[in-house]
């Protein structure tokens, strides 16, 4: 039965591709990387010049930053071992070829359809895949299973949410799981979660969430200083890769504070490239003073919103900031990264919708690192209650770079069982 389902599957697959392909059309509209490179989607590339290494996979920007520090060791200590980097999203491929120039070899991942995946195998050959986080691909991990590649589900996570859905697929389901490896989950209720879906209890490893092994540079704590006093003596808040439907809630709990205080600077950073020049523009109509960092503009007096439109300076911008919103979490997107901010001392404002970090959520909540709100009001509010009293600040941002110290550890644990079955 379960075959019988990954034929249907598959089948389904390979009638939605004209579909598939004219969805990349129409994003590439607004993001133009989407129209190239579409033969690595196909497995159609010129091979590395070596085969038999350990391939990665990190959709995007977020996966590809939380394992530039597992890359990072695997270069340096195995510096012969041929290392493969795959991404889904073009955002995704721009930070591994900005962060690993000429040192790993990247393409696109396949599409989970047989031909695809053969034409990977084939030019790539690896002996070990490195899945971040919850990439389940039910092709992809057969053909692993079936050509003896050791799969590994690493900083995996796996939301009740998701769970209930896979768990609707039965059979096909747990057969899909049970080819994993092993899953180095990032806490006992994801672990739990995955042994339920097919994955061999002995397969499941607790091992921490990687994204708490953050180090920040005395560099970059240096750059975002110079930056900070370019801004000058105001108070400043950032927001942290926001979406579609969150800039005009977050303006308007900027318009409120510049009401209380008309110093304050709103240092605004868009998720994805596409969204600049919107983003922008919104913020033109609405009768914001803005500047550009595309466009080197300098920050006066006057500017009201500062647009961090480029990519790969965000945590530049956190270290140079007195508070972070992170993003994607007034809309039901599930959140992004919030213990950068932590690692910097920078206290965190949150949305409702922290779904995809409800376990991190739930830890800076709890320390005290983090304050949740429900709305772009209650955001001015508490915005204005840290900007108004460094002690509070400070407090607070202490709690958050006490919580990731204490969680360190996942990427060494992480690490030793890659090299124990490499």
């Amino acid at each position: 039965m379960g075959g019988l389902l990954r034929r249907s599957y598959t089948f389904l697959l390979y009638l939605s591709l004209p579909l598939v392909l004219l969805r990349l059309l129409w994003r590439s509209i607004r993001a133009p990387a989407y129209r190239r490179r579409w033969g690595e989607r196909f497995g159609r590339f010129a091979p590395p010049a070596e085969g038999g290494g350990l391939w990665i996979h990190a959709v995007s920007v977020g996966e590809a930053q939380a394992a530039a520090p597992l890359i990072r060791q695997l270069l340096d200590e195995h510096p012969s071992l041929p290392l493969v980097v795959t991404t889904t999203t073009p955002t995704g491929s721009e930070r591994v070829r900005s962060l690993f120039p000429e040192r790993v070899f990247h393409v696109y991942l396949p599409y989970d359809i047989p031909f695809a995946l053969n034409g990977f195998l084939c030019r790539v050959r690896p002996r070990m895949l490195v899945m971040m986080e919850t990439e389940v691909w039910p092709n992809l991990l057969a053909h692993c299973h079936n050509a003896g590649i050791t799969t590994i589900l690493a900083n995996a996570r796996m939301s009740a949410g998701s769970a209930r859905g896979y768990a609707r697929f039965g059979r096909f389901a747990r057969e899909t799981f049970a080819r994993i490896t092993l899953v180095a989950a990032q806490s006992e209720a994801d672990a739990g979660r995955f042994s339920v879906l097919g994955v061999a209890d002995s397969a499941v490893v607790v091992t921490g969430s990687i994204k708490f092994d953050i180090r920040i540079p005395a560099s970059l704590r240096e750059r975002s200083e110079a930056v900070r006093r370019a801004w000058g003596d105001r108070p400043v808040w950032l927001a942290a890769s926001t979406h579609e439907g969150e800039d005009e809630q977050i303006l308007e709990a900027h318009h409120r504070l510049l009401q209380w205080d008309p110093r304050v600077l709103l240092v605004l950073v868009p998720r994805h490239p596409e969204r600049f020049e919107r983003v922008a523009q919104l913020c033109q109509r609405l009768g914001f003073e803005i500047a550009r960092r595309s466009l080197a503009e300098a920050v006066s007096a006057q500017t009201q919103v500062f647009l961090g439109d480029t990519m790969g300076e965000l945590t530049l911008f956190i270290g140079a900031s007195d508070l972070a919103f992170v993003g994607g979490s007034l809309v039901p997107v599930g959140g992004h990264n919030l213990l950068e901010p932590a690692a910097f001392g920078v206290p965190v404002l949150i949305g409702p919708h922290m779904f995809n970090f409800a376990e991190i959520s739930r830890m800076m909540l709890t320390a005290g690192a983090a304050v949740q709100i429900e709305s772009s009001t209650q955001l001015s509010t508490r915005a204005r209650e840290w900007l108004e009293n460094a002690s509070l600040r400070a407090e607070a941002g202490e709690c958050g770079r006490t919580l990731v110290a204490r969680n360190r550890g996942a990427l060494e644990r992480l690490y030793a069982l890659i090299e124990q079955r490499l």
